[in-house]
């Protein structure tokens, strides 16, 4: 229906004729070229400074929802800004397409880092405070991280993929290992949980797993290799890998070690839908989720034959190990190539060769990360909590990670198959 999938070897045969058909038809063109009508690019004392992308590259990030509603700060003009996966090459995303969540009612602070402190207090044996000088003198660790915000969610009315999908990114984060922060305060073992604070106007504030602040957590002031951006949390941010976005504290100014599962504004949402704190935690990880990236909603595919289907996975729960793709709308799946190292709670390049035959189809991307875990469909979670995925009133509960479909229409172009 729709696909086939290309046999390497004479994949490659074939594009190597067409690749010498090509190359012999554009010689004298290309011999004969000129400098761009554009000219060059005159260099002036910014781009000395700072570089900048090339006027030809408009990828840009975009309000979410569409039309959505204004912020009261000068810098985000909305809530929520989603990043233009759609053009996203690899698996990070570059600091300034990076999507931006913010707390209902908040600005973003003008924070001088001269001035900035962090505190640890409460049970401990050694209440803390550092400096950012303080905290750079420590053991670093630089890693890979997405981070995805809940309201990160396929719905039908939304036509591409930085609407279905757009509110997560992945960039590359420097920083201090929270546990080695918490050791160095002495916490007691009657402390189970952890508040972070940032400095927003409303500030804020999580309630964090023991066991999660011990283990992989990081308290980040670089980012893609500078300093975090403010819309991103400068100058200190907390990354709690694989949980829902809104735990990872934007300015981190505070942490305090606790006795009890703390009912902030950030935590209620959780504790309100489950009967006990294990509940409450176990609804703040992300599970096995992928996305289709090309072709995804709102592109073209100008014609058949070969192409490379691409797209992101990632999993809160760790690395994605296998990635499968249908063309024939969920009838029959085959295993995509994971490209690059398959990093934990990070994004993960996937691809598939395929051969478009012309007629109308469906294509779906499912993960499955190294603890087991299946990227569900949407009537399987349906099924799940006893509803119909066919009943208008059906939404996806919690965090949406269902299978995103997309219908490729016979005149090539693409779009969102949820109805």
């Amino acid at each position: 229906m729709g696909a086939r999938r290309p046999d390497r070897r004479n994949f490659l045969k074939g594009s190597a004729a067409m690749a010498g058909g090509l190359t012999l038809g554009a010689v004298e063109p290309v011999l004969g070229q000129t400098a761009a009508p554009g000219g060059f690019i005159k260099g002036n004392e910014e781009l000395v400074l700072y570089g900048e992308r090339s006027r030809h590259v408009t990828s840009l990030r975009m309000a979410h929802p569409p039309n959505g509603r204004p912020s009261p700060d000068a810098y985000g003009k909305y809530f929520h800004i989603a990043a233009p996966l759609q053009d996203s090459v690899g698996t990070i995303t570059p600091s300034s397409l990076h999507f931006v969540g913010t707390t209902r009612g908040s600005f973003i602070p003008d924070i001088d880092p001269k001035e900035h402190r962090l505190m640890i207090h409460g049970m401990v044996d050694r209440p803390l405070t550092f400096t950012m000088e303080d905290l750079k003198r420590l053991p670093s660790e630089t890693r890979p991280h997405f981070i995805e915000c809940a309201g990160n969610r396929s719905r039908p009315q939304y036509k591409t993929v930085q609407e279905t999908h757009g509110m997560t990114s992945c960039a590359e984060w420097t920083g201090v290992p929270l546990s080695l922060l918490l050791k160095e305060a002495g916490v007691k073992d009657s402390a189970p949980w952890i508040v972070c604070e940032g400095e927003e106007e409303v500030k804020g504030a999580s309630s964090i797993p023991m066991e999660k602040a011990m283990d992989d957590c990081l308290v980040a002031y670089g980012m893609n290799g500078e300093a975090v951006r403010p819309q991103n949390g400068f100058p200190l941010r907390l990354l709690v890998p694989g949980f829902e976005g809104i735990f990872n504290t934007k300015y981190l100014r505070r942490i305090k070690v606790v006795d009890r599962y703390y009912m902030t504004y950030n935590d209620y949402g959780h504790l309100n839908r489950r009967d006990d704190e294990v509940g409450a935690a176990l609804g703040m990880l992300i599970g096995p989720k992928s996305v289709i990236t090309f072709p995804s909603g709102g592109q073209q595919l100008p014609e058949r034959g070969f192409y490379e289907v691409s797209g992101l996975a990632w999993s809160g729960g760790g690395a994605i190990s296998r990635v499968e793709i249908s063309t024939d709308g969920g009838r029959r799946w085959e295993d995509a190539e994971i490209q690059g190292t398959a990093h934990p709670m990070s994004h993960t390049r996937f691809s598939y060769q395929w051969t478009w035959d012309g007629q109308e189809t469906e294509l779906l991307s499912r993960s499955t990360d190294d603890t087991g875990q299946v990227q569900p469909t949407r009537a399987q979670i349906a099924e799940f909590f006893g509803e119909r995925v066919d009943d208008e009133s059906f939404r996806v509960r919690g965090m949406d990670n269902s299978v995103q479909p997309w219908r490729i229409a016979s005149d090539g172009s693409v779009h969102n198959a949820i109805t």
